[in-house]
């Protein structure tokens, strides 16, 4: 989830995160051209020269790469337009697999790399206008509330079925996919397919944590093992010990926590990024709670009712400031004194500089850059000296709730685009996910969206030089990290309130209630005017009337809900840790049947 700007604005969470590489500075747009004609040569030259490692064999890598090559026959000529933001993953398929589509396909591909902000103004333009603008689209599953209720998206199940069954690859395998939960509308319908994503995670220096002097430190003082937190009290007292206690390692000043706070359209998902569902508020639900989700925006059948409170929403309710009161109080405690004044992109880098104990939102994008040779935080066998575990949950957090953010970049089609570039473009889009490229696809980007190259052999021998990232992601709690939901009806208009009212509250102009409440009733607003306009048909919002707080507090307790949730009278719970190799050894070693690697 990011803010929505223009080109001209701040830079966007995944523009920041490929900053340091040389390939990704600016956007930038491919076209290549096609040959006359693609043959088993082509193939097995693309095979053998970059699409290794692969879950195929080679021959069945040819076997599918023939297909591909079969399928788009009829398009053979044809120049197809293509978009998505700028990461690692992106580049790779602009530069390198478009590329080998073309050649092997005859297909013309230019696949445009622009800022997700751009993505979805031009998404918003292709929806309001009817006119094509692109004939394929890789944009959030954030979206996938959006394209649900407003009937201009293709729904992929339906399609690849019905329209696209002659250009569906019978090997695509959709349930490989970890995300497809993400891009399912209430419907149980398929609107989108994932084809990048990664995981909002606790990072933390394992070799600070692993010191037997810091350890009997830390239990002599407060009780318990100094670990990885299981809950915030354990995530503030480790801030606390580091920055107050340890105070300096090896002559230089050391903070328990990094984080930041300016008044900025970044700060926007540092919030809707899950947040409010690490601090417990929401209901239970995987991938998003129910009724009421991580926004504290409640839907009844497909219909959103409320944002506030008064109408049984929880943006405004205890759980939610509570997020907002810890994030405030750790930042001015815990974190380097410029934290407060820095944007996402500013705060990134921190970190990696070695100076930072812990971090509890943390992007596993970040992998690449963290791991670089010759760094703070890396050893001088390439082996790093933080590893990546999961979240810690705050006092109001439930079991089976969800416990953080997971990005989805997704491949979309509009019904606007004409049938016959359509079709074009989701060859593409398969291609570029199919199984003969995405095991090589995950190397370069480190952005999973099969189960099958998760537990691939290759990730096996990688695994101890990527800090974690391949144990969590083989991990049962990988489901519990997901992207907005069904919940959010019109993610433009709503995204873009939070960065403006939470930042009252990050600069001091308004106290966290205060921010919260102001947040709350913008949405409401947002919510009131769709339903006016009843575009969003039979699934858009049809607000609840307003009812006390008490009134819905009884009512979530009567029916067996969570929220909203009263305020508890203890929100610091004792805290709680677990060692970070035990946790690691108690996750499976073996992987799903059907995902089971060659």
């Amino acid at each position: 989830m990011r803010r929505l700007r223009g080109r001209n604005g701040p830079l966007t969470k995944e523009s920041f995160l490929t900053m340091t590489s040389a390939a990704a500075l600016i956007a930038a747009s491919v076209t290549i051209a096609a040959p006359a004609r693609a043959d088993d040569a082509v193939n097995q030259r693309w095979i053998d020269s970059e699409f290794q490692p692969s879950t195929l064999s080679k021959a069945d890598q040819l076997k599918e790469l023939q297909w591909f090559e079969k399928a788009a026959a009829p398009f053979k000529g044809m120049e197809i337009n293509v978009v998505s933001e700028t990461i690692t993953t992106h580049e790779y398929e602009s530069r390198t697999l478009a590329k080998a589509f073309t050649e092997i396909t005859g297909i013309k591909v230019k696949h445009d790399l622009i800022q997700e902000g751009d993505v979805v103004e031009k998404l918003q333009t292709q929806m309001q206008s009817g006119k094509n603008v692109y004939d394929g689209w890789i944009n959030d599953s954030d979206l996938i509330g959006t394209h649900f209720r407003y009937g201009q998206t293709v729904i992929l199940s339906d399609y690849m079925t019905g329209e696209g069954k002659d250009v569906t690859n019978p090997q695509l395998d959709v349930n490989d996919f970890i995300g497809k939960s993400f891009t399912t509308g209430p419907d149980g319908k398929l609107y989108q397919l994932p084809d990048q994503q990664f995981a909002n995670l606790y990072w933390f220096r394992y070799d600070w944590f692993s010191n037997p002097d810091y350890k009997a430190k830390f239990k002599a003082k407060y009780g318990y093992e100094l670990g990885v937190p299981v809950n915030w009290s354990a995530y503030e007292d480790i801030a606390e010990f580091f920055t107050n206690d340890i105070k300096e390692i090896n002559g230089v000043k050391v903070y328990g926590h990094m984080d930041y706070g300016k008044k900025d359209p970044s700060l926007g998902w540092r919030f809707t990024d899950a947040w409010l569902s690490m601090a417990g508020n929401g209901d239970k639900g995987i991938p998003n709670g129910k009724p009421v989700d991580e926004w504290g925006i409640r839907m009844e059948g497909c219909r959103p009712v409320g944002s506030s409170v008064e109408r049984g929403g929880d943006t405004n309710g205890p759980a939610a400031v509570y997020s907002i009161v810890k994030y405030l109080d750790w930042m001015k405690k815990y974190a380097p004194p410029q934290a407060l004044g820095m944007t996402f992109s500013e705060s990134g880098p921190v970190p990696a500089q070695g100076a930072i104990a812990q971090q509890i939102f943390w992007y596993t994008a970040f992998t690449a850059d963290m791991v670089k040779p010759g760094i703070p935080v890396v050893n001088a066998d390439g082996t790093p000296k933080w590893r990546m575990a999961p979240s810690p949950h705050g006092s109001y957090w439930k079991e089976g709730m969800k416990l953080g953010y997971q990005d989805a970049g997704s491949s979309t089609l509009l019904k606007s685009t004409p049938p016959d570039r359509r079709k074009a473009a989701w060859l593409y889009l398969q291609f570029i996910n199919s199984k003969t490229v995405s095991l090589k696809k995950s190397h370069v980007g480190l952005t999973f969206v099969r189960e099958s190259d998760i537990w691939d052999k290759s990730f096996t021998e990688r695994a101890p030089k990527l800090g974690g990232l391949i144990e969590f992601y083989r991990s049962p709690a990988r489901v519990q990290w997901t992207p907005t939901g069904n919940n959010v009806p019109d993610y433009p208009k709503l995204a873009q309130l939070w960065w403006q009212n939470i930042g009252d509250a990050s600069s001091g102009a308004k106290t966290p209630q205060a921010a919260m409440d102001a947040l709350a009733a913008a949405q409401d607003s947002v919510l009131e005017r769709l339903e006016k306009s009843g575009v969003q048909k039979e699934c858009g919002p049809k607000l609840n009337k307003k009812e006390t707080a008490e009134f819905w507090f009884a009512k979530s307790e009567k029916d067996g809900n969570i929220a909203p949730q009263r305020k508890l009278a203890n929100e610091k719970p004792k805290g709680e840790t677990v060692d970070y190799d035990t946790l690691v050894k108690s996750w499976p070693a073996t992987p799903p049947k059907r995902a089971e690697a060659k």
